[in-house]
């Protein structure tokens, strides 16, 4: 009740400066008109004098920002159009003089920056482009413009040219920037395929992970922890902290707080909140302890764009992996193990979603339920020692469960770590290993409810076969070290309740699975399953789903497709049939799994 009262007092003390922040507006304005100087200048002062940073400047641009951007701003825009008579230019010296104008406009601003922008060894491109967006003109010009002719300085046909002027140099700016500088979307860098398996003794494991905040610090250092290889190939960790760039001011105000090194903007850790120097502190430590490389950045964008960035910079770096954070996470807490949900929005989900679509490398999504919490960091050039992390592989089969069995590799040669792989056969005895599923593709504008698999044609016999290559060499190499089971399952029902049985029983920090974009015989059963985290596969998703007592954390991968497998799409179950049987016709394009 305490507590209730404070915040309430809080926000009425909040909305008492707003009304006198907005009463000091109009009290400058006033002051200054009437003596003689335009009451613009009044405001503008008193606004230079409110402090900028802090949560005072922000909660102020939250609350008038929508007013003002979405009321007053056109209001005075149509009333510049309304005072602008294109008619007042008349004759050929008129007209003349509107393209002198807008050429010394244009030129003026365009070569003058280009021009510092190259003495400071900017690439000519990137110049040329800056010079473009600083040529465009804005709401300042117009109010210039505006007094200047309330106050007569300019007649209506000056007043029309340059209003013109401001118009076209503003509307020339994105198609010419577009033309100019394209970052993310087709740079000189060709696209670097690659996966985990392309990974020899000596090469360097490269791994972008990226978090949206301090929450996500724990379990990606303690997965990171995991994957590192303590004998040939060395660790370098890019760490993409995502900042949704919006349009609103504030979110201008923590683009201004970053050094900016391009466009999109990244940039290194500053003092931007006391939870970001908290993250920078953390990954500073981290990279001390051993034979980590760790590079934090910070990637503001809007969520449309995001996964240019994330794929840009996975391109440009060359990394293996990428690790992102699931939109949803769950904390357990095993005094009544009750589920506390956090969710940062369906924003995220689409850029997971385009991520994995376009990733140019693997991709890994965490759901992350607390993994980390017991590793114990500790100084010195060595591992973190701690508390053994408890990881499962499940192996259904296909090339998504190949790449998490190649990051079991990985993890099994870390001391601290104990692996286990867990392998679903299906049961021969009750027929389910002799029977074929037809899936069919949907043509629907959204594939959220069903889940996506590959168009290619898929070779069932030769994927079976990769399978226990991979498992042969996999149980050869870490036989020792990692404890292998096998389980059968002879319906739909049993491969259900064997994964969430492995989820629920809390022998696992984390269980890693394969998306399943190329199904094996028994994940293409659950195609028919409705789905309520598609992008996670069918097993992934049932690992994810709420509700079920799932305690460990969930690390779905994805391979890099390549080749065949890389175009999916939302498919249908048709029907299941024995080896014997023909398959049923359908109309449309389908896969005989």
């Amino acid at each position: 009740m305490g507590c209730a009262a404070v915040f309430v007092r809080h926000d009425a003390l909040g909305d008492a400066y707003i009304c006198l922040t907005l009463v000091g507006v109009l009290v400058s304005g006033f002051v200054t008109d009437l003596i003689g100087i335009h009451s613009i200048f009044g405001g503008f002062v008193f606004g230079l004098a409110i402090p900028k940073g802090g949560r005072f400047a922000e909660r102020l641009i939250e609350r008038i920002e929508d007013f003002v951007s979405g009321l007053l701003l056109p209001l005075y825009f149509a009333s510049s159009g309304l005072k602008t008579d294109v008619a007042k230019i008349k004759g050929g010296r008129a007209w003349g003089l509107l393209a002198l104008v807008i050429s010394t406009a244009c030129a003026g601003k365009i070569l003058a920056t280009f021009v510092a922008a190259m003495a400071f060894l900017i690439p000519a491109r990137e110049a040329l482009a800056l010079g473009l967006l600083m040529n465009t003109k804005g709401l300042v010009e117009l109010i210039v413009l505006n007094i200047g002719k309330e106050k007569k300085v300019l007649n209506d046909e000056i007043f029309a040219i340059l209003v013109l002027m401001a118009l076209f140099t503003t509307f020339i700016t994105t198609p010419t920037v577009m033309a100019v500088y394209k970052p993310a979307r087709g740079g000189s860098t060709p696209r670097t395929h690659r996966k985990l398996h392309d990974l020899s003794g000596d090469d360097e494991l490269r791994i972008l992970a990226c978090l949206h905040s301090s929450g996500n610090v724990q379990s990606l250092m303690g997965l990171t922890e995991a994957t590192r290889s303590t004998k040939n190939s060395s660790l370098k960790l890019f760490v993409m902290h995502l900042v949704e760039l919006t349009e609103r001011s504030s979110s201008i105000m923590m683009v201004q707080r970053a050094r900016k090194n391009g466009f999109p903007f990244f940039a290194r850790f500053r003092k931007a909140g006391e939870w970001r120097d908290q993250m920078a502190a953390a990954f500073q430590a981290y990279s001390q302890l051993g034979r980590v490389k760790v590079r934090p950045t910070t990637a503001v964008s809007s969520l449309a764009t995001m996964h240019e960035d994330i794929c840009h910079v996975a391109n440009e770096k060359r990394v293996t992996m990428i690790i992102l954070p699931f939109h949803r996470n769950w904390r357990v807490f095993d005094g009544d193990g009750k589920e506390e949900e956090e969710n940062v929005g369906h924003g995220w989900r689409v850029v997971n979603q385009r991520v994995l679509k376009n990733a140019p490398c693997s991709v890994a999504v965490l759901v992350d339920r607390g993994f980390g919490a017991n590793t114990v960091h500790t100084p010195g050039p060595g591992l973190m020692v701690g508390v053994a992390q408890r990881i499962c592989i499940v192996f259904f089969g296909g090339p998504d469960d190949r790449e998490a069995l190649e990051l079991g590799g990985l993890m099994a040669e870390h001391p601290a770590v104990k692996v286990t792989v867990v392998r679903f056969r299906p049961s021969p005895s009750n027929g389910f290993e002799g029977s074929n599923v037809i899936l069919r593709p949907i043509h629907s504008k959204s594939g959220d409810n069903r889940y996506s698999f590959s168009t290619a044609p898929i070779n069932g016999e030769k994927e079976k076969e990769l399978d226990d290559v991979a498992l042969t060499e996999f149980r050869s190499k870490w036989d020792a070290t990692v404890e292998y089971t096998e389980k059968e399952a002879n319906n739909t029902n049993m491969i259900v309740e064997g994964v969430v049985g492995i989820g629920k029983e809390g022998g696992y920090d984390l269980v890693v699975v394969g998306k399943g974009r190329v199904p094996s015989s028994m994940v293409v059963k659950l195609a028919d399953r409705p789905a309520e985290h598609a992008e996670l596969g069918p097993v992934g998703d049932i690992l994810a789903s709420s509700g079920r007592g799932i305690v460990s954390s969930i690390l779905v991968i994805q391979q890099h497709g390549g080749g065949g497998h890389a175009e999916e799409a939302p498919v249908l179950k048709i029907a299941e049939s024995s080896k014997n049987e023909q398959p049923l016709a359908t109309d449309g394009p389908s896969t005989n799994v």
